[in-house]
């Protein structure tokens, strides 16, 4: 009963960790969109804010595409040698990988949502 309970409190924690990351990128998006909203309410477009947000686009696609190769290396890994002893763990090893791989695509959603919003584009 105790691994089942362990089990149940690492999926619990995955699909935590996910809410967090989603509900942080539309708070991040949000308060980037703010301050474009305040630049745009100007005459004049601040080309640093055009700047910031193409740096802020790319930082969030680069940190994103790190973690979840990162993600993917160590628990591709730990897939690969659990699958060799055990081929009942292949579900929840393929679970895991595709989760790594929603933090990219979390990052590229984020740069998408900042660069449409950059002024003079």
């Amino acid at each position: 009963m105790d691994i089942m309970n362990g089990k149940h409190r690492f999926y619990v924690s995955l699909a935590i960790l996910q809410v967090i990351l989603v509900v942080s990128a539309i708070l991040i998006v949000n308060s980037l969109i703010g301050s474009v909203k305040a630049a745009d309410e100007t005459s004049n477009v601040d080309p640093a804010t055009s700047m910031i947000l193409a740096i802020s686009a790319a930082v969030s696609i680069v940190g994103a595409t790190i973690a979840a190769g990162s993600v993917i290396k160590s628990v591709g890994t730990a897939a690969i040698s659990a699958l060799t002893e055990r081929e009942d763990v292949f579900f929840k090893a393929f679970l895991v990988i595709a989760l790594g791989e929603a933090l990219a695509i979390y990052g590229l959603i984020v740069a998408i949502l900042l660069w449409i919003k950059i002024p003079d584009f």
